[in-house]
Order: structure tokens, then sequence, then C-alpha cells
């Protein structure tokens, strides 16, 4: 009986002992482990950070524009959101290069997650200031002149971006007038040679046209009150107008394409946003795309750790021509099958 007793008593204990570690493994696997637990309460992953990134953009214009919304339509796409996760400190230089440089400098004294220069002089002002953030620039005609990469393919260093020139482009252009407007023996361009990039585009017009014996006429300006002065100056010495991406011209361009409407003077130019404006033709693309596309660089900066230096830097690649047949008409040009057979994306390039 004792012996009974004490059989019991031990399988009791047992028993006791089994049920206390399985229910100490199920209240186990019912909460949250010391692991999930740390997890919970460390820092948040990098899909929830807040992001900072600086703008510099040399002055306000349609191209210029949509390069920024297009930079931050891709960083949204992308989860990175102004007004959510993301802080933007837009700077606008208005033209002035004083006004640059202080810019900046204002920058690099800042702490962002990384840095955008719109257009050549921006884009040059960060790359010699910013030292310890990510630059990426967009809208710059010649990185390795300006001396804002010494590389295209690896830039090295914290900088890197998308030129908006394809050499084709200024070519096609000077190609497309000398092949349709057989009429036209010279091309005026108003041109500020205090910016960089009008000075290499212009250049290369000049030698484009050199080798249909066309003659490139220089109307210079240094700020934009000068503009429509220097359009008026080419009537009578021009049969054609012609602009590069020169911000200083291209904030006035409605005085040039007023000279060319009036004295029914053909204008072309070098980006889509003026052809859209009032000028008759271009081959480009959309600042929005060029925009975009930088962007998508951005991402993989402050997403997925790439390092500038190692990222090529971009040209355009979709060069199409666009016509506004309204300029035209204003303009005196006829318009003819031959001209719109040219254009590949009629739907969208040839503007009503």
């Amino acid at each position: 009986m004792k012996t009974k007793l004490l059989s019991l008593l031990t399988l009791s204990m047992v028993l006791l002992l089994v049920l206390a570690g399985c229910g100490a493994k199920e209240e186990n696997n019912g909460a949250a482990s010391p692991s999930a637990s740390a997890a919970s309460s460390s820092p948040a992953s990098s899909d929830d950070k807040t992001y900072s990134i600086a703008i510099s953009q040399i002055a306000p214009h349609p191209s210029l524009d949509a390069t920024r919304e297009g930079f931050l339509a891709a960083l949204k796409d992308a989860g990175i959101e102004e007004g959510k996760n993301l802080k933007v400190d837009y700077n606008n230089a208005q033209g002035e290069q004083s006004n640059n440089q202080t810019i900046a400098q204002k920058i690099a004294s800042d702490k962002h997650d990384l840095v955008l220069g719109i257009t050549t002089l921006s884009s040059q002002a960060l790359a010699n200031q910013v030292k310890d953030m990510p630059v990426l620039f967009a809208a710059v005609t010649d990185p390795l002149d300006a001396q804002i990469v010494t590389n295209m393919e690896k830039p090295g260093g914290n900088v890197t971006g998308a030129s908006d020139t394809n050499p084709e482009q200024i070519t096609k252009v000077m190609d497309f007038i000398a092949s349709d407007f057989p009429n036209v023996k010279t091309v005026g361009v108003v041109i500020n040679e205090g910016e960089p990039n009008a000075v290499i585009m212009t250049k290369k017009a000049e030698e484009a046209l050199a080798a249909h014996n066309i003659k490139l006429i220089k109307a210079a300006v240094t700020n934009t009150s000068e503009v429509k002065q220097a359009a008026e100056s080419l009537v009578g010495r021009a049969d054609a107008i012609y602009i590069t991406l020169d911000n200083t011209v291209v904030s006035s361009v409605d005085a040039i394409i007023q000279v060319a409407n009036k004295n029914k003077i053909p204008f072309f130019s070098a980006d889509r946003d003026t052809v859209e404006k009032g000028a008759f033709a271009t081959y480009g693309f959309k600042y929005y795309d060029h925009g975009y596309q930088v962007g998508q660089m951005a991402v993989e900066i402050l997403k997925n750790g790439k390092n500038p230096g190692d990222m090529t830097v971009t040209v355009p690649d979709k060069l199409d021509l666009i016509l506004n047949l309204k300029a035209a008409e204003a303009q005196g040009i006829t318009v003819t099958d031959a001209m719109k057979e040219k254009v590949k994306d009629k739907e969208n390039n040839i503007i009503q």
C-alpha cells in the first residue's frame, strides 16, 4: 500500500512537471519572443526613414521646372514623397550667379541625404562646395567640359547625374534647317556667353551649319531685359533664329516668339518646352522624363545604397522631331508632308 502510494505520488509529480513544461511552451508561443520584442523596439527600417533633399535651380523656366517635377515624381513612385517622408529644401537663384554661389554654400553647410543641381551653373557650384553628400545633376549640357565630372562612365567621387544633350540633337536640328529650308543662308542665335552650356551648344550648331554653307550670327545678351532687343537686331540679318539651352534667353523666350511671329522668321529651339510655347521645331524629349530618370538614380542611392561615383552619367537616347503647327502658321512656314514624315511619334510630337 505504501509502495503504491509512493508510485502514485511520483507519477503525479512527473505529470505536473510535463504539464508545466507544456504550459510554458504554449505561453512562449502565444507571446512575442525575446528576438521579436527586440525587433519591434529597434529603429524603423529604411522604408520608414524620413529623407532630406536639397535642390538648387539656376532660374525658373518650363524645362527646368519640368525637370524638378519629374525628379520628385520618380521619388514619389518609389515611396519617397514630399509632405510624408521627404523634406525638400528648394532653392532658386533667379538667374543670379551670386545667389547661385550662396545657395551652394548654404546647402554644403546643412545636412541632407542627397543634393540635386539643375543646370550647369548650379551643378558646378554644388560639385565644388558639397563634398560629404551625394550630388546629382540634371539639365547639364557637357558635364566633362564643365568639370562637374571627369569620366562619364564611372565619375568617381560623390557626383553623377544626367546630361540633357545628345550631341546628335543639335546636328539634327541644323540638318533639318538645311534640308527643309533651302532659302535659309544665315541663322541668328541669341546667346548669353556667360553661360558655358550656351557657348558649347552654339559652337556645335555653328559647326553643323558650316557643313551646309550656312552662316551663324550671334546676338549677345547679359541679362533677360536685353533678349528682345537682341532678337530684333537679327531682323534683316538672319533668315532663321535658333536658341540653345541658355537659361537667360529661355527665361525671356516670349520676346523672341513675338519678334519671330511679327517678322515671319522661322524660330527653332533646343528644347521641347520652348516649341510647345511657340518655337516651330526641335529634336528633343520631355524634360519631365529627363528629371524622372535622375529621380530614379536618386532612389538607387537613397534606398539601395548605390555610390554616385559608380553610376554612369546618362544622355537622352530617344530623340524625335517636334513640330508646332500653330507656330508655323504664325511664322509664315509651310509645313510639308516631308517634314511631318520625319516625326516618329506623330500623335505626341506634332503639336496642333
